[in-house]
């Protein structure tokens, strides 16, 4: 069913609300076959400085959010969701954290309600993922449509196949079961359309509409947003910083979330 009156957004969105109340937000956002636990190493650190708000995208961990399947076709449906929670909890001054496809949510969410943002922080953030002419995105138009054929067909199976993948790091296979474990509990018709919403996706010109200070987090190995898709990011946003974590993989918040700390504390150290 569709958002109406009677939904209750934060409950929709198993929105949790710590750290200091009436500090300086920052709000936690996770990516693709996620839920908000896949911050538990970073968001605890910022409780102690910071009022922090996590959440989970509709389909994803403790969600009950509905899912709509012409508004969410696209990730301006998503970014639409952001702008609800904070518009229901009475937000702004808030620093975005979105990792992989939450980073372009959170870019269109800042363009939709710029007086909500005072900055971004994007990790391993990709605009396009499909190679267009000069533009490097990491795949080819056959490689996503190979992708998205296989996590329609099967989806435990491509989630077993891909999740380790993406993670990256196989001396260490614990991240890479879990990231599998977290697709696994992703409910699978939503996780299709997600995907869809994902890997077709084209942000690019999107980037040039940010009028808040930017961090980008780029791994230095990242099978799915290469390091050409961060410094394309970073030259696209007006004002913005490109920090390049030793981190290798997908998701650094799980592998090396010092690395992210770090970089993260900084930048918002830095911010006014």
């Amino acid at each position: 069913m569709p958002y109406g009156e009677t939904v209750d957004v934060l409950r929709a969105h198993n929105v949790r609300d710590t750290g200091v109340p009436g500090g300086r937000v920052v709000m936690f956002a996770h990516g693709f076959g996620c839920d908000q636990h896949m911050w538990r190493y970073v968001a605890p650190y910022f409780e102690a400085s910071h009022r922090v708000i996590l959440f989970d995208h509709v389909g994803s961990g403790g969600a009950t959010a509905p899912y709509d399947v012409e508004r969410h076709a696209s990730l301006d449906g998503y970014a639409e969701d952001v702008v609800r929670i904070c518009a229901e909890l009475e937000l702004d001054d808030v620093v975005f954290v979105g990792h992989s496809v939450s980073a372009m949510v959170g870019v269109l969410a800042q363009v939709r309600a710029p007086e909500r943002f005072s900055a971004l922080a994007l990790v391993g953030p990709s605009p396009r993922y499909i190679n267009d002419d000069a533009y490097t995105g990491g795949f080819e138009p056959a490689d996503i449509d190979d992708l998205l054929s296989a996590l329609s067909s099967n989806y435990l199976g491509w989630s077993s196949a891909m999740a380790p993948v993406i993670m990256g790091n196989p001396e260490r296979p614990e991240l890479g079961a879990e990231l599998t474990q977290s697709f696994c509990r992703t409910d699978p018709d939503i996780a299709e359309r997600f995907a869809r919403a994902t890997f077709l996706s084209d942000n690019r010109s999107d980037l040039p509409l940010v009028t808040v200070p930017t961090l980008v987090m780029q791994c230095r190995d990242d099978l799915i947003a290469p390091m050409q898709v961060g410094q394309y990011v970073a030259d696209a946003i007006p004002d913005s910083s490109l920090v390049v974590l030793e981190a290798s993989g997908h998701c650094p918040n799980l592998s090396a979330p010092n690395e992210v700390i770090k970089a993260l504390d900084t930048f918002l150290t830095r911010e006014p």
